[in-house]
């Protein structure tokens, strides 16, 4: 048994008060799944004795198999075997009865990974920077909405301190953070104890609205980890408290979407910035990487925007990017080079929206990035204006064209595997059909009599 399996158990023996366990996976759309296990199996859970089937990572949005899926029917549901994804276990406390998470990752019998598992797909790109000696370092921004949980449609939430509900914009509001200081403060305490380095907490520019940053740290496979765990860790507390936390792309139609904005620099191995070359404008190697992620984006957007809700949030004069662009201290870009320190210097990337798998979305913006390095591509002049009017390249506008870019883009081809680029078309397509054969009640009101 190793030491760190050892300092597991010994953490749960100071907890008597736990007696169960989750054990979970995180699938293509970010979705925790898994199993409620004993404690007294925590053991087996660590050393790799736990085994769940292929397709869990694969399932829609609403769990369900996804027709014509190979890792189901044609090979009977097969199990693949559960291990250890090394990090400590995290408690959590927010439960009726407190419990503890073992997270999980998927390999097959032979101990290879599985992948068609997304946090596969994020290693695979991290062992190449690590082939050429370069660390990403990634911080990550991420804004969610509180809601009130009883009526049908989203509103917002009722002041714990004033008792009177939130119905206006307050961008940068600090009465809002003290009315919300118990929610806010339970979320900081379980991220401490969970090691989720959190830092500034901010009201962002919706009604009820909150932006909670993650530090930056010199692993990104941890960075996605603290991401996944961030948004579970919200949706806890605020439900203990009464609230919905929503990643939502866009809860609300006229109001601001909620993003999951990406910066992140290079180190080489003496620890040197290769973003930075003593000037506000970077490296060469800067250029290449943003070279490479525009080049990718049309392909990559599925990733940043997979679901029909998403494309709600990339609109015109929104504050979310709809051109691929990129842009030095512009809010308006997909891409900005932000100021400050020269030694500093990274990239932010601002597609992807909060409703987003974080490692899906860090293996599409490191694996461009990469591909920009290796193959010295230029991004061509940056923007300087607004470039909603302008005449560029656009996203994708639709979630259709989206699926259609991914399922048929060269540079995804060479950032994710095989196995799980066909799963996750699949899966979106099934969603999107699911969608199609909905018919709302706006079109009712509209259509029924009128024509």
């Amino acid at each position: 048994m190793s030491e760190a399996i050892r300092e597991v158990l010994d953490w749960l023996k100071s907890r008597p008060d736990i007696h169960s366990l989750r054990a979970a996976v995180c699938d293509l759309n970010g979705i925790m799944r898994g199993k409620r296990i004993p404690v007294d199996q925590a053991a087996k859970a660590l050393e790799g004795k736990l085994r769940m089937p292929y397709s869990v990572c694969g399932v829609d949005v609403w769990g369900e198999d996804i027709v014509g899926n190979k890792l189901v029917f044609s090979t009977g549901d097969a199990d693949g075997i559960c291990q250890w994804t090394g990090r400590g276990i995290l408690p959590m406390d927010w439960t009726a009865h407190p419990t503890a998470l073992i997270p999980l990752w998927l390999s097959d019998e032979s101990g290879a990974p599985f992948l068609g598992d997304p946090r596969r797909a994020l290693a695979r790109i991290l062992d190449r920077y690590k082939a050429l000696k370069l660390t990403p370092v990634v911080a990550t921004e991420l804004e969610f909405y509180l809601v009130d949980p009883k009526p049908a449609r989203p509103r917002g939430p009722v002041s714990p301190i004033t008792g009177r509900r939130l119905d206006s914009d307050a961008a940068l509001s600090i009465d809002e953070i003290d009315d919300f200081e118990g929610f806010l403060h339970e979320v900081y305490e379980a991220c401490r104890l969970q090691d989720i380095p959190v830092d500034s907490a901010i009201a962002e520019n919706g009604v009820g609205q909150f932006e909670i940053n993650l530090n930056h740290v010199p692993d990104a496979l941890r960075a996605a980890d603290d991401a996944i765990l961030f948004k579970r860790t919200v949706k806890g507390i605020a439900r203990k408290h009464g609230f919905i936390a929503s990643f939502m792309a866009k809860p609300y139609g006229k109001r601001s979407g909620s993003g999951f904005h990406v910066h992140f620099s290079l180190l080489d191995e003496d620890g040197n910035n290769v973003f930075d070359d003593g000037t506000p404008r970077g490296s060469d190697i800067l250029r290449h990487a943003v070279g490479g992620q525009l080049a990718a984006m049309a392909e990559s957007t599925l990733v940043f925007a997979p679901h029909f809700n998403s494309f709600r949030r990339l609109r015109p004069n929104s504050h979310a990017p709809t051109a691929v662009a990129w842009g030095y201290e512009n809010r308006m870009v997909a891409i900005r080079i932000p100021g400050g320190p020269n030694a500093a210097r990274r990239i932010e990337h601002r597609v992807a929206g909060a409703d987003a798998n974080p490692y899906l979305v860090l293996a599409a913006i490191l694996g461009a990035a990469l591909i920009g390095i290796e193959r010295q591509l230029n991004p061509g002049e940056p923007a300087t204006t607004d470039v909603y009017e302008r005449d560029m390249t656009k996203l994708p506008p639709d979630w259709a064209s989206a699926i259609a870019s991914f399922e048929n883009g060269n540079l995804v081809a060479e950032i994710f595997p095989d196995a799980l680029r066909g799963s996750l078309v699949a899966c979106k397509k099934q969603e999107l059909e699911t969608f199609a054969l909905r018919v709302n009640n706006f079109e009712f009101e509209t259509y029924l009599e009128a024509i």
